[in-house]
C-alpha cells in the first residue's frame, strides 16, 4: 500500500459509501469525487440509487408479510414508487444539504447545466430586452 493511498483516497470504499448513502460525511480528501457525485452528469441516476438503499430493508421486510407473492411483491413497488416520486420531489434540498455537509457551496450546479441556463436566459433577454 504507498504513501498516498494510506492518508488520502479518492473515491470511498463500500462501506464509507453505504454510510454517505444513509448521509454521513466523507473524509475531505474525497470533496472531489462528493462534487462530481451531486452535480457531475450521471448525478440524477446516482441520486436515485443511492436514496433507495436505506430503504431496502423495508423491502424485504416487505416479503416476510403472509400472503401470495404478487401481493408482497406490489407492497414492494409501491414502497418503491413512492420513495422514488419523493427522492425526485426533495433532490435538490438534499443535494444543497449534502454539498454543504462536506464544506461545498450549496448552490453548486452542473457546468453544463449553468451554462445552458444561462444561455437561456440571455436568448430571453434579447428576445425581451428591459425597458
Amino acid at each position: 500500500m504507498t504513501n498516498r493511498s494510506r492518508t488520502a483516497r479518492s473515491r470511498p470504499t463500500p462501506f464509507q459509501w453505504l454510510g454517505y448513502a444513509f448521509g454521513r460525511r466523507l473524509p475531505d480528501s474525497m470533496q472531489d469525487w462528493v462534487r462530481n457525485d451531486l452535480i457531475g452528469d450521471w448525478a440524477v441516476p446516482r441520486h436515485l440509487v443511492r436514496s433507495m438503499v436505506p430503504f431496502i430493508p423495508v423491502f424485504a421486510a416487505f416479503f416476510l408479510f403472509p400472503g401470495p407473492v404478487w401481493l408482497r411483491g406490489s407492497m414492494v413497488l409501491l414502497g418503491v414508487f413512492l420513495a422514488l416520486f419523493y427522492s425526485v420531489a426533495y433532490m435538490a434540498q438534499n443535494r444543497s444539504r449534502r454539498l454543504e455537509k462536506h464544506g461545498l457551496p450549496p448552490d453548486l450546479e452542473n457546468p453544463k447545466a449553468r451554462r445552458r441556463h444561462d444561455a437561456e436566459r440571455a436568448a430571453y433577454y434579447r428576445a425581451h430586452p428591459r425597458a
